[in-house]
């Protein structure tokens, strides 16, 4: 079992798809997130938080060349995102003794991180930092890039 940051085919075939549709760079790393909650669910790894488990996928989204904004938070942040987005660039293996100590790290972690509880609590808080407008302005951009159904 390695964990290291190469995701698999299928999620990048996903967010490739993503991009085709024309769809914004946070929904084709949501993949990335939702495979990186998926693997700690079924107990690859664990995460401390659910902030963390988000975190480790937005990097994954990165250095596979989703063109994600760096985010509003602590240099540090700011440093890792540009840190991957050059990695992507880069397209190097990555160190296998680098992975198998991220992942021996991971590995003492918790599991109840991305539970539904906790990723429920993580987005109620997330929402309540927005303001109306900007939920409503996500929720109008969701709705126009929505499929819609066929009705025969």
């Amino acid at each position: 079992m390695r964990f290291g940051y190469m995701p698999e085919r299928q999620t990048i075939e996903r967010a490739r798809e993503d991009a085709r549709e024309g769809k914004s760079p946070s929904t084709q790393a949501g993949e990335f997130v939702r495979e990186e909650i998926h693997h700690v669910r079924e107990g690859k790894h664990g995460a401390r938080s659910p902030q963390q488990a988000i975190a480790i996928g937005l990097s994954k989204a990165r250095r596979a060349g989703v063109k994600l904004p760096a985010p509003k938070g602590s240099a540090a942040v700011r440093e890792k995102a540009t840190q991957d987005q050059r990695a992507a660039e880069r397209r190097n293996k990555p160190s296998s003794r680098r992975s198998q100590a991220t992942e021996k790290a991971l590995q003492h972690e918790g599991h109840r991180s991305a539970s539904t509880a906790a990723l429920s609590r993580q987005a109620k808080r997330t929402m309540a930092k927005r303001g109306k407008r900007a939920r409503s302005n996500s929720a109008t951009k969701a709705a126009h890039t929505r499929t819609r159904k066929e009705h025969s």
